[in-house]
């Protein structure tokens, strides 16, 4: 198949790019490189074949040529990250809704299947646990810039869900929990990446607020692979789908596993969320995704424990530091 992936030189779009091309796939990438990198598609082009187009899903001249040209589409071009939604609101909300609207009129004008990462983010300030994808949202105030990024994807989700109603296009909106591996940055505010590099570094380990709220954490190669499975999946269509790990752990947690896994002599400090974000910050208390749905759809089990990812994590950063030492 031709295939085209909006934000593929992104962190989770650079491992999908590469797992479609070894299966056989070719891929067209649009990415704008603004949260991308082209050192993410490293190779790709002259071992495969893969096409980079250097532009922004928000351009429809563009976005409707490489529609028209595949099978089918996987979107991922969004803004990523708690730190850029903090501090580019306006391009949070134009970048997810905006691109989203282009890439599915052009995905409705040639009838191409249409997958969508969404995020855990839209279930908002739900304390129902674990997160089921027909649970209800609680959002907060529009006057706290953090809600903005959720908002957005929920109206993503509503938009591919209104081209399945209306017309049967086929749409499959992926739920991700955060996703972790190699090649993602703590750039925008990632925490396990941000962990290791102050870990390894030997500069102090910063957990933002008091350290006891949850996470769970997906290895980007168990996230990738049901990804695929979902755009297989005909049952899937018209539908959202959780993806992740259920494996919880506190913040406050992860930081201590970092330390010890690093060997790190680090120290780690306690950050309030106004110090790190400013004032009147909200953030969720757990995410745990219910996965039940994806795997009786398409029998997904996470392969990975938090500790490969960590693992992982750790090579890499280690690798990066080399490299640039």
């Amino acid at each position: 198949m031709k295939i085209l992936v909006t934000g593929g030189a992104g962190f989770i779009g650079s491992h999908l790019c590469r797992k479609l091309l070894e299966s056989g796939n070719s891929v067209v990438v649009l990415d704008d490189l603004s949260t991308g990198s082209y050192d993410n598609l490293a190779g790709l082009e002259e071992d495969f074949g893969l096409r980079l187009i250097v532009d922004s899903v928000n351009n429809p001249g563009i976005v409707d040529e490489c529609v028209r040209d595949v099978d089918c589409v996987y979107h991922l071009a969004s803004a990523v990250g708690v730190q850029l939604i903090i501090d580019q609101p306006v391009r949070t909300i134009e970048s997810i809704v905006g691109g989203t609207e282009t890439v599915l009129k052009s995905c409705a004008r040639y009838r191409r299947p249409f997958l969508l990462t969404s995020t855990s983010e839209v279930y908002g300030k739900g304390i129902k646990v674990p997160f089921s994808e027909d649970d209800d949202t609680v959002m907060g105030a529009t006057s706290r810039r953090r809600w903005s990024y959720a908002c957005a994807k929920a109206m993503d989700e509503f938009l591919a869900l209104a081209h399945w109603v209306e017309a049967r296009l086929p749409v499959v909106i992926a739920r991700l929990f955060n996703t972790v591996g190699p090649r993602q940055t703590g750039q925008y505010g990632m925490v396990i990446p941000r962990f290791v590099r102050q870990a390894i570094q030997g500069k102090p380990i910063t957990v933002y607020g008091d350290g006891t709220q949850t996470r769970c954490f997906a290895h980007v190669s168990d996230i990738v692979g049901a990804v695929v499975k979902l755009m297989d999946c005909r049952e899937a269509r018209g539908q959202v789908i959780n993806l992740g790990n259920s494996e919880e752990v506190t913040i406050l947690q992860l930081a201590q596993r970092v330390k010890k896994i690093t060997g790190s002599p680090s120290e780690i400090q306690l950050i309030p969320y106004s110090e790190a974000y400013g004032d009147g910050f909200e953030d969720m208390v757990r995410r745990v995704p219910a996965l039940d749905k994806a795997e009786k759809l398409i029998g997904y089990k996470p392969t990975k424990t938090l500790d490969d990812v960590l693992k992982d994590v750790v090579q890499f950063e280690r690798e990066k530091l080399n490299l640039h030492n």
